[in-house]
């Protein structure tokens, strides 16, 4: 097994990609829009990729976040709230939010498991701060660390209970950056002690099973790489300071922030201290780039990865979707 997670073309697997991951043997996979388009689609692309993988367990992977990330949609889906809806709810009653974002999760759950999604890049951690780029926006939980934490742990625990592991994110904290990511680096110019808010979140759930790094430059702690490619950011802060020790992927390789050929971004994520590497355009090129930078997957990364997708195992319940929508709504009508 690789230390890869990666994307597809289409919405059935090439001959070229089933070659290639037969060969590469990647941890596992993560789908987009361009890979979805009904039901019976879906569920024989992702019971094919289980046969290929040859694990039940593989991790299939989906930003489903709800508001404006959101990969599988209506008319097909349902769609689902934005995290600035609970946060809103919060102001008004906080423990009506925190059971409505989790009646939320374990319904985003239950729909991604009738598919055989089995983790969901959610919850943000990332505290919204004021003035900051759009790109968290009103995918945050909020601007307060202890409210962001307690809605992200209802999160994670909504996931569960429906059959999803949860991936927090963006380690250590995107909230801050005045530039988006996916198009430019950003850097972050705040110090050590205003960066405690950010890391806040994640150190009080720094028991989740994934999580997420952030494509940022942190000045206070290394003014030459970004978060991911960061052994400092890596070791110091999210698995020193913060103190996660659960599976820790690159956020997506091909994303503008980073330079340099996919080879070297790919081995450098690594090097950091990543477990595993996120590649999401299914460019199959990109991907064999990518697989020429990694070797054998660690057995403390592949540890940490059986373990993440072992606290899902016969944990689905038997609460209904409807019933599940139905009470996240009339809590959300609080606020």
């Amino acid at each position: 097994m690789t230390p890869l997670i990666l994307g597809l073309s289409g919405t059935a697997l090439t001959d070229e990609e089933r070659g290639f991951f037969r060969e590469v043997d990647p941890a596992g996979f993560i789908l987009f829009k361009r890979n979805v388009s009904d039901r019976v689609q879906v569920k024989a692309l992702t019971d094919e990729l289980r046969t290929l993988s040859g694990r039940d367990d593989v991790p299939i992977l989906i930003d489903q976040e709800g508001g404006r990330v959101a990969r599988m949609q209506p008319p097909q889906w349902s769609a689902f709230p934005r995290g600035s809806d609970f946060d809103r709810l919060y102001d008004v009653a906080p423990m009506s939010a925190i059971e409505a974002i989790r009646a939320n999760a374990q319904a985003l759950a239950v729909m991604l498991r009738e598919v055989g999604v089995n983790v969901d890049a959610l919850p943000l951690l990332d505290v919204r701060q004021p003035g900051a780029h759009d790109i968290i926006g009103d995918r945050a939980l909020g601007t307060e660390p202890l409210r962001v934490a307690a809605l992200g742990r209802a999160t994670l625990e909504g996931l569960k209970a429906g059959g999803a592991v949860g991936v927090v994110k963006h380690m250590p904290g995107h909230g801050r950056a005045m530039s988006d990511s996916h198009v430019e680096l950003p850097v972050v110019e705040a110090s050590a002690e205003e960066l405690e808010t950010d890391i806040a979140p994640f150190h009080a759930l720094n028991w989740a099973p994934m999580g997420m790094t952030a494509h940022v430059v942190y000045t206070a702690w290394d003014r030459d790489q970004p978060g991911s490619l960061s052994a400092k950011v890596i070791g110091e802060i999210i698995r020193g300071r913060i103190g996660f020790d659960g599976l820790l992927m690159s956020d997506d390789l091909g994303m503008h922030a980073l330079k340099g050929n996919f080879t070297d971004r790919a081995a450098g994520v690594i090097a950091a201290g990543c477990d595993i590497v996120l590649h999401c355009s299914g460019d199959i090129d990109e991907m064999r780039a990518c697989a020429k930078g990694v070797s054998g997957i660690a057995p403390h990364a592949r540890g940490r990865l059986d373990a993440a997708m072992a606290t899902i195992a016969g944990a689905a319940d038997s609460a209904s979707f409807d019933d599940l929508v139905a009470k996240r709504d009339a809590l959300l009508a609080l606020a």
